[in-house]
């Protein structure tokens, strides 16, 4: 957990709704100076905190609509801390919850150097990765209809279907497989679903292989050569990391990944872990990804996770090799070196 400690003449709160804000202005001795709740728009923001801008620093919760207030700050050079929600709890704990009381306590957090940071991702780069994140959406979608196309057809005891439903010549002529009129329609509706969701997949895999900003094309490259990492998931990594030097050491990124286990203690006793929602889900995705693809190829990774399965089961077996790949990665883009397939088994 990373918090603001600089100092400033004026520290605001902000309560951020997509059609007001709630902002709270503190001096550096804590001195209430602005208590108001104002449309959320860029003149309404400055005219209300111009009386404070000399010396202003703006903290905000993590929430959906930040990054118009993110790129206003940035336009009229005013310090902006991104708050990390999940880790602000002193405000969900209160026993008073409003707006105006929340912006005042991320006021007082942001001033005391308490103030649970988040990483402000840059404009410019943004867009492309929201992109990319509703690649993934549309390709779970697609997943969760092909699952529903096989539980239909063992709810009535068919021969189990014995080609991929990823290829789409797979899918014809499923909904004959069933005598009800009702269930061929239910069945044609997910073969007709799945196919414009192809058609939606594939036209976005062209524009980002096309128009996908790449600042370090040695670094994607080298993603490339990783085993199971194909051009899409590159990119993934790319965009959802951002820059790995931001990160000291290669635990912090496997925890922002979420590929490794925070145990809970007390009094030397152990208390199991959490913070299992902590993190990027995006990459914890993409690693477990990689870790199914590189499993389809390379005889030497089935020996490996056999070896590893045997003595602590499929799931944690899974989760390991995804957070050697995750090793793999960080110290690939932290040391700007080659994949190697024999140090990789060798770790």
């Amino acid at each position: 957990m990373r918090f603001y400690n600089q100092q400033h003449r004026f520290y605001a709160g902000v309560d951020l709704h997509a059609r007001t804000i709630s902002v709270h202005v503190v001096d550096h001795e804590g001195t209430t100076r602005l208590a108001k709740t104002i449309t959320a728009a860029p003149d309404a923001f400055l005219d209300a905190l111009a009386p404070c801008r000399d010396g202003l620093v703006v903290g905000c919760e993590c929430m959906f609509a930040w990054y118009w207030l993110a790129d206003l700050c940035a336009e009229q050079k005013i310090p902006f801390v991104l708050g990390h929600a999940l880790y602000l709890k002193a405000i969900h704990g209160a026993k008073t919850k409003n707006d105006r009381v929340d912006a005042e306590k991320l006021a007082r957090l942001l001033r005391g150097g308490a103030f649970p940071q988040a990483y402000v991702y840059p404009k410019g780069m943004r867009e492309t990765r929201d992109l990319l994140r509703r690649r993934t959406f549309l390709v779970r979608q697609r997943a969760h209809v092909f699952a529903h196309l096989v539980n239909t057809n063992s709810q009535y005891n068919l021969p189990p279907l014995g080609q991929r439903l990823a290829l789409a010549r797979n899918r014809q002529n499923l909904a004959a497989r069933f005598a009800d009129p009702s269930v061929q329609r239910n069945v044609q509706t997910d073969v007709n679903l799945s196919a414009a969701l192809d058609e939606q997949i594939d036209e976005l895999e062209r524009y980002l292989t096309r128009t996908a900003k790449i600042d370090d094309p040695q670094a994607y490259h080298r993603l490339l050569s990783v085993p199971g990492i194909g051009k899409i998931l590159a990119l993934v990594f790319l965009y959802e990391i951002h820059d790995v030097k931001r990160f000291a050491d290669v635990g912090p990124f496997l925890s922002y990944a979420r590929l490794v286990r925070c145990p809970h203690e007390s009094a030397g006793k152990k208390k199991g872990s959490g913070g299992k929602r902590i993190g990027n889900p995006h990459l914890k995705w993409a690693f477990g990804e990689a870790a199914c693809l590189l499993l389809r190829s390379n005889a030497q990774a089935q020996k490996w996770l056999a070896r590893r399965e045997h003595k602590h089961g499929k799931a944690r077996a899974m989760g390991a090799l995804a957070a050697k790949l995750g090793r793999t990665v960080y110290y690939l883009l932290r040391k700007k070196e080659a994949f190697d397939v024999t140090r990789f088994f060798a770790m």
